[in-house]
């Protein structure tokens, strides 16, 4: 069994692959000051950069969890998700409220993805 692990410390991988799939770690804004479009926009621009180097892309990912801190971005949010996902291959996701890591970040995307056969 192969499994490969990537942007890795003593804690923890940014993205671990195995076989066909590729588990990227909960995403935040690297610029927490943002509002929660800005960070939203940083997050999935690092999911992107995070697949490619994975050998994936967005078109692939099967599942996505997200974190806001507060439901009544929920909205604002959304918007800036429905831009980005792959339309007509949208993954299955959850979205829920709490508290994060860090009290700047605002929002938390986790996604899964396939490897393109």
């Amino acid at each position: 069994m192969s499994i490969k692990y990537l942007h890795s410390n003593h804690r923890m991988s940014q993205v671990t692959i195995h076989k066909d799939t590729v588990y990227l770690a909960g995403q935040v804004a690297s610029d927490p000051s943002a509002d929660v479009r800005g960070q939203t926009e940083q997050i999935l621009d690092g999911i992107d950069k995070l697949l490619a180097e994975a050998g994936t892309s967005k078109e692939n990912i099967l599942s996505a969890t997200i974190w806001l801190t507060d439901m009544s971005e929920f909205s604002e949010m959304n918007a800036v998700w429905d831009a980005w996902v792959v339309q007509g291959r949208p993954p299955v996701r959850a979205c829920v409220e709490s508290n994060l890591a860090g009290p700047a970040w605002k929002v938390e995307i986790m996604v899964i993805a396939a490897l393109p056969e």
